[in-house]
């Protein structure tokens, strides 16, 4: 088992790497070059400016049983299809069970956007939202270690 990141805009990055640390984990943070991320615990990867190029390196990097933590719902879909784990920087496990309905409401809500229509986006993150993914997180491990 190895951890993936999508590291652009993952605000819970030493979180994740605190926690493989403790499991004696390997971690892949993907980055399009536009982001530096430095590490001193994962391995960075950096792809290039292309739609989607930083997609494509975390789902061709994950095998079955790898953990991938993105906010990106079709992602998330490709890893479970892929039989890895997703999680969200917040703590929600993304599942057979519900991703349908993730990619149906970003959908919509595009669909909404289109139209002009004013679409709320996610509330601020708070401290409770980090020991979520952490407790989350470490669970996931855990179960499948």
């Amino acid at each position: 088992m190895k951890i993936i990141v999508d590291a652009d805009a993952c605000p819970v990055k030493q979180i994740i790497e605190n926690i493989a640390a403790k499991y004696d984990l390997n971690v892949i943070m993907v980055s399009n070059y536009h982001h530096q991320i430095d590490s001193n615990y994962a391995t960075v990867i950096i792809a290039d400016g292309a739609a989607q190029a930083a997609d494509m390196i975390i789902a061709n990097q994950t095998r079955p049983g790898d953990i991938v933590v993105t906010q990106d719902y079709g992602l998330a879909a490709i890893i479970l299809g892929r039989n890895a784990y997703a999680i969200h920087p917040r703590g929600n496990i993304y599942s057979r069970e519900n991703i349908d309905g993730l990619l149906m409401q970003r959908y919509l809500n595009q669909k909404a956007r289109q139209a002009n229509k004013r679409i709320s986006g996610p509330r601020k993150k708070t401290s409770r939202d980090d020991e979520m993914f952490a407790q989350q997180f470490e669970k996931l491990i855990l179960e499948h270690k």
